[in-house]
């Protein structure tokens, strides 16, 4: 007797997306040939949550995907269907979060204040998560804020395309902050660029009380790369200094479009030819200078080969093509 006649096989791969990622996870499920798993958000009348799974996910490897974007209820959205997903026996809980909400509260930087990434991983694990898979990181350190394993995935391996078929003659990239020095310096050196440093000082979160810029631009077309945009003030003024500076085109290459309050006036009104981002937050319009590129396929990989439990080093093709792996 062939007891696989009998038995199915133990495990299974199922995606399912909350109510944030909806969009994004049709697309992931597309490229990774599958459908997306069918989950029912219910909500009481005072606005609380409550996720229902349509279909058994006894001993399967369930995928949700959810960016934990404003408002707060898309990251209690996914901490609910973890639980939900764990008391239904699934073998294995992934969390998927193209976009980490809290990340840029990741340390304290004054007195008195929370560390709300660190508070969003423990979240995270107690709800019952195994694994977190999620994209561009404002601090990559965060990944050490978890005791479960992080897959931490890299928008140059979109970005790099997109900036190769611009065929820019005097190629120059910008990073927006000293923070972000390591991540532009990478890029630049993949490209043999030359790259600059918008040095700013802050008087509060979204209120810029000086800038400079390090390094030359004349004649220079120059690629901001950065991980969030959020209200667009910073990036249209470190536009506007960068083209005073001599720079002969900018344009910005952000991975998360927070784009919250004047976001969208700010990026149209500015200098910048274009604002490429990638779609880790569905945009709430169009606009001429807005374009969109998509991590489907990486994430679609990532969810895979986590599945097949298989390395993921193949979508860092940067990394790749600079070690000629």
């Amino acid at each position: 007797m062939n007891l696989w006649n009998i038995f199915p096989a133990m495990h299974s791969a199922k995606i399912f997306s909350g109510t944030g990622s909806q969009l994004l996870t049709e697309q992931i499920c597309k490229r990774y040939g599958t459908q997306p798993g069918k989950v029912n958000i219910q909500r009481f009348s005072d606005g609380e949550i409550s996720p229902v799974f349509l279909e058994s996910v006894r001993g399967d490897y369930v995928f949700l995907v959810q960016s934990t974007y404003a408002p707060a209820e898309n990251f209690m959205e996914l901490l609910l269907m973890i639980d939900a997903a764990r008391r239904a026996s699934a073998y294995k809980v992934i969390a998927v979060l193209p976009y980490y909400g809290y990340a840029r509260q990741d340390r304290k930087d004054r007195p008195r204040v929370a560390i709300g990434s660190k508070l969003v991983a423990n979240m995270l694990v107690a709800a019952g998560a195994d694994r977190v898979i999620t994209m561009d990181l404002h601090a990559p350190q965060i990944q050490g804020y978890f005791d479960i394993p992080v897959d931490h995935l890299d928008s140059h391996a979109v970005f790099i395309p997109y900036i190769e078929n611009l065929r820019l003659e005097n190629l120059t990239f910008a990073a927006p902050d000293v923070g972000a020095t390591n991540r532009i310096r990478e890029i630049a050196s993949y490209f043999n660029a030359e790259m600059v440093i918008c040095d700013k000082h802050r008087k509060r979160a979204n209120e810029i009380a000086s800038m400079v810029v390090i390094g030359d631009v004349t004649d220079k077309d120059v690629v901001i790369i950065d991980d969030i945009c959020d209200t667009g003030g910073t990036l249209a003024k470190s536009a506007g200094l960068l083209k005073d500076k001599g720079a002969r085109s900018v344009r910005a290459l952000i991975t998360h479009p927070v784009l919250s309050g004047k976001a969208y006036e700010n990026i149209e009104n500015s200098v910048l030819e274009e604002l490429v981002v990638c779609d880790t937050i569905p945009v709430k319009r169009e606009i001429p200078k807005l374009k969109v590129i998509s991590v489907a396929e990486l994430f679609a990989v990532a969810i895979r080969n986590a599945f097949e439990n298989k390395s993921i080093t193949s979508l860092f093709i940067h990394s790749q093509r600079r070690q000629g792996l």
